[in-house]
């Protein structure tokens, strides 16, 4: 069996549905269930008997340690990260104590449980640990896309959190010898997104006749990743990646945020036509730009290809077209998710801060 923290938010969930659906090995689903960790996304599995869900806390050593002897993983799945960098720069915090104390915890329970397995387990276990494109930094418009030898440059707290959460992850291996793998991957998009990250946001407010936020000139670049395409390189790095290295995981969809935006729009147009015909487009609005944004993210995923022969099943517009749908089939999920606290956070976010168009 294998055990995943985080697996109640976004990619985590995604990750536990597909692997359920591509096989009957039993999943242990750690999470703390903050505001992006979801248990309705895996409402799927009550009653599998293959899968279990803990509430927990990846920092909590002693549940943690007790999960691992109760159940014994042949892998542990790092998912667990608090993970937007505007929630990051108005209160980082939450980042430090969830991204870097969090996952030194967990590293240092695993370390202690591990060196006690026997010698074919201990051989044969694999922690992966799943992270970001962002901790490279930003990249100029002509410069190659980030490979995985690229120089740690974080720009944000979300993403320096992330970087020393990958260095803690390298550190365990080289001085104990934890048999790690990571993976640097870019934006992920697809369903059961939280719907404060980009293409959600976009999607739910275009539907409740809301502006659509657009951040300064909309030209920041960044490459998608559809998360059905992240769950499958995922199982190729857990069953045949080396030990100790690092993997990246892109979509080769650089698009700006702008286009993103546009894109949707137009999928909305022909799905789910405004009453008045008018275009969503709009309902775009440009907002000022957050502190420090990154104009360019772009992954090289030819390792990936190369070594373990994984490359992207969706292009960019087959895979806006099935989210823009699971968004538009799935009115009561985006209804429940919307809580209080996540309407209030998206009105303090972006109030005050619209310009014309």
């Amino acid at each position: 069996m294998i055990l995943v923290t985080g697996g109640a938010g976004f990619i985590g969930a995604n990750f536990v549905l597909d692997w359920l659906a591509c096989g009957d090995e039993p999943v242990v689903t750690l999470d703390k269930l903050t505001y992006a960790g979801n248990r309705e996304n895996l409402a799927p599995l009550d009653g599998d008997s293959r899968h279990l869900f803990v509430k927990g806390d990846i920092g909590n050593s002693k549940l943690v340690g007790r999960l691992l002897r109760e159940h014994r993983p042949r892998a542990v799945l790092n998912f667990a990260a608090e993970s937007h960098v505007d929630r990051s720069i108005h209160g980082p915090e939450q980042f430090i104590q969830t991204n870097v104390v969090g996952t030194f915890r967990l590293l240092d329970t695993l370390r202690l449980w591990w060196a006690q397995l026997p010698d074919a387990e201990r051989s044969a276990f694999r922690f992966l640990h799943v992270s970001t494109d962002e901790v490279y930094g930003s990249l100029g418009p002509k410069e190659p896309a980030f490979v995985e030898s690229r120089r740690y440059e974080p720009n944000s707290p979300y993403s320096a959190s992330k970087a020393a959460s990958d260095h803690l992850v390298r550190a365990w291996h080289h001085t104990y010898g934890l048999p790690v793998l990571t993976t640097n991957c870019s934006n992920n998009y697809g369903p059961l997104h939280f719907p404060e990250k980009l293409i959600p946001l976009v999607i739910v407010n275009a539907l409740a006749g809301k502006a659509l936020p657009v951040y300064g000139d909309g030209q920041q670049v960044r490459d998608w990743l559809y998360v059905n395409d992240h769950c499958n390189a995922l199982r190729h790095v857990l069953k045949a990646g080396r030990v100790g290295d690092t993997y990246n995981v892109g979509g080769w969809n650089e698009k700006t945020n702008l286009e993103i935006v546009r894109t949707i729009c137009r999928l909305l147009d022909e799905l789910r036509p405004r009453a008045d015909g008018r275009s969503y487009a709009q309902q775009i609005t440009h907002v000022a730009d957050r502190p420090g944004h990154d104009r360019r993210y772009a992954i090289d995923a030819r390792k990936l290809e190369r070594e373990l022969g994984w490359k992207p099943a969706e292009t960019f517009e087959t895979g806006i077209r099935k989210t823009v749908r699971w968004y538009l089939d799935h009115p009561r999920w985006v209804q429940r998710v919307q809580s209080g606290a996540y309407r209030q956070w998206v009105e303090r976010q972006y109030e005050h801060e619209a310009c014309a168009a």
